[in-house]
């Protein structure tokens, strides 16, 4: 599986799915050093494959390894990080 990457022009966060030329993307609005996330697609085709959360995960990292916070307006995202306290440090709560 390949690794999540930012592409600025399209704002979004990309994962590249091996064997095909689809790829999982989470979309985002920038608003200073925060983005909101606000919804994530993964082909319906890959559904219950872990590819979701892989790019959650992903998306997570880069947030984290960059300094920056999310705004989860995204379901999915939320419900992932519902499930991974772990990044509560790349959440901006304060924003809800």
């Amino acid at each position: 599986m390949s690794t999540v990457e930012d592409n600025p022009a399209e704002r979004r966060f990309e994962l590249a799915i091996e064997g095909s030329h689809d790829i999982a993307a989470a979309y985002y609005r920038l608003e200073g050093e925060r983005l909101t996330l606000t919804h994530t697609i993964v082909p319906e085709r890959y559904s219950g494959q872990g590819i979701g959360s892989k790019l959650a995960r992903g998306v997570f990292e880069l947030l984290r390894a960059s300094g920056r916070k999310a705004v989860l307006r995204c379901p999915f995202m939320a419900a992932y990080y519902a499930r991974h306290p772990e990044y509560e440090d790349v959440v901006d709560t304060s924003a809800e």
